[in-house]
């Protein structure tokens, strides 16, 4: 069903993978691993035919969905259920069946009967009614109820609209499906919707996720790029696991005698090379040393993890931020009503209500980056804010990785600057990359780079572990953890939360405060 060999995969001027080759076919489940910046994402563009490869074929049989990290925004004004149909161009044929049957119903004659009989002809050669029925199964699965079916997508927050993608390329024409991350903005229900779709999943599938759980449930294959090259496993993921443990101890034990072997040969070709009798021996053993080094695999470096401490917070008055009365709507769908917030120095408050509650609305009003239709912000004595957005909407798709951290902390020098971008694993040319090319790890790193070059005492973060390898998942927790500032928080995941520890919650659409305790733990992931 897909099929590359020879390719080249490259960002700018930078080679990633080189001569990589694969297949898949359909049964097949491959996880698509390595560490954060290896290029998965960028392979995956490559084989959805997002980008042309340097070099190399690529032979697609049959239909190829693509779930990017970012999907592009679709029209506003389309309604949700349209969207979905839109991926085997039902929507067309929907649209036209419901104007031939006005028309219909307004005149009665044979010309409007004759386009009626031809628009459900065409409506039911796409799979019609039944067809239907299935787009509205997937898109309850993945959490989107009736109710959101026929508003339009501009009315949907973020979570709902990567949702309404996923849906869409669930309900594609079984082909192959290229998921990137999909599990993003997805409650606990929607995620084991998902993992038993994919599972029984009679077409191919190629799937990046740092949810360790749906690769231990899905997959049947392993791709792993690493230094350039994709290694093939033909195992699940916890015999992968397991083999390549092994596979690293073995290495080790090898490149450990290869050297000691390599170190007695170089130590006695020294000394022989001392008499012109033996040093042609002694320039052969050293070059036989050479080849046993060469020969011997290295053993594998450990993956960097970016080093994440959260500033120390400027000073600021007792309440340095708060809330009176917010509302928002979307056209006529009031998304917020009512909202009273006081964010004390140093307090923490998380944020949960279900997708589409207006989680993400609120912490962009607070942010400044949309305005309430009535109530006010309140900035007190000494704010300073950071914001986290869980689009990426802060970062310029168009700027690059050292513009980026230049705007958000002016005061920095060139070098100072460099030092932190390469803390958070950006180093040389990663400074003049595009914003546009990174994956979303690498976003996510980026945009947590401005937060820590900024002295902000308050830190409005939606869904800051979002896209990240567990390792470096861990240091964010534990720098949220360290920090002293004041934390507005929305996330799903139940990890972070407690990491955060947080002393109150909010929860939307009411607009309820309470005191935090382990009742609203299970609310987390249903958030």
């Amino acid at each position: 069903m897909l099929t590359f060999r020879g390719v080249d995969v490259l960002i700018g001027a930078r080679l990633l993978m080189s001569g990589v080759a694969g297949h898949v076919a359909p049964g097949d489940r491959v996880g698509l691993v390595g560490r954060n910046g290896a290029g998965k994402t960028t392979l995956m563009r490559v084989l959805a035919g997002r980008l042309q490869p340097a070099v190399g074929e690529i032979v697609r049989t049959g239909h190829v969905g693509y779930l990017p990290q970012d999907p592009a925004a679709a029209d506003p004004e389309l309604s949700v259920i349209d969207r979905v149909l839109s991926a085997r161009d039902l929507d067309r044929a929907l649209h036209d069946l419901r104007t031939a049957e006005t028309a219909l119903a307004e005149s009665g004659d044979e010309r409007s009967m004759a386009r009626y009989v031809r628009a459900e002809a065409e409506f039911q050669a796409r799979g019609g009614y039944a067809a239907e029925a299935g787009a509205a199964r997937v898109t309850a699965g993945l959490g989107l109820p009736d109710r959101v079916l026929d508003r339009p997508l501009g009315t949907l927050s973020g979570g709902q609209r990567r949702r309404v993608e996923l849906a869409r390329v669930l309900f594609g024409e079984q082909g192959v499906l290229l998921l990137d991350e999909p599990t993003n903005h997805l409650d606990g229900d929607s995620i084991a919707w998902l993992r038993s779709f994919l599972t029984a999943y009679p077409g191919g599938l190629v799937l990046i996720s740092h949810d360790t759980r749906l690769l231990a449930d899905v997959v049947n294959r392993v791709w792993h790029v690493e230094q350039g090259e994709l290694e093939t496993h033909n195992t699940g993921w916890r015999t992968y696991l397991a083999d390549r443990e092994a596979d690293d101890r073995r290495r080790t034990r090898l490149r450990a005698a290869a050297e000691r072997k390599a170190a007695t040969l170089h130590a006695q070709a020294d000394r022989m090379r001392a008499r012109s009798a033996t040093a042609v021996r002694a320039r052969d053993m050293a070059r036989r040393a050479d080849r046993m080094l060469a020969g011997a695999k290295p053993v594998r470096r450990t993956a960097k993890v970016a080093r994440i401490r959260l500033p120390e917070p400027a000073p600021s008055g007792r309440t340095p931020l708060g809330a009176i009365s917010l509302a928002k709507s979307y056209g006529s769908l009031p998304v917020l009503s009512g909202v009273d917030l006081a964010i004390d120095r140093g307090s923490r408050l998380v944020v949960l209500g279900l997708n589409g509650a207006g989680k993400t609305t609120l912490l962009k009003l607070l942010a400044g980056h949309e305005r309430p239709d009535s109530g006010r912000v309140v900035h007190g004595h000494g704010l300073r804010l950071g914001y986290f957005a869980q689009e990426h909407d802060t970062l310029d798709p168009a700027g690059t990785v050292g513009g980026h951290l230049s705007s958000a902390a002016p005061h920095l020098s060139d070098g100072e600057a460099r030092a932190v971008l390469g803390s958070f694993l950006f180093g040389g040319d990663d400074v003049d990359k595009p914003v546009g090319v990174l994956s979303g790890g690498e976003k996510t790193r980026l945009a947590l780079a401005g937060l820590v070059s900024s002295r902000a005492n308050v830190l409005l973060l939606d869904e800051p572990t979002n896209n990240l390898d567990p390792a470096s998942k861990a240091e964010v927790l534990a720098a949220v953890g360290a920090y002293e500032g004041a934390v507005v928080m929305v996330t799903h995941d139940r990890e972070t939360v407690e990491a955060l520890r947080p002393g109150r919650v909010l929860v939307l659409p009411d607009g309820v405060e309470d005191l935090w305790h382990d009742g609203y733990t299970d609310l987390v992931t249903l958030a």
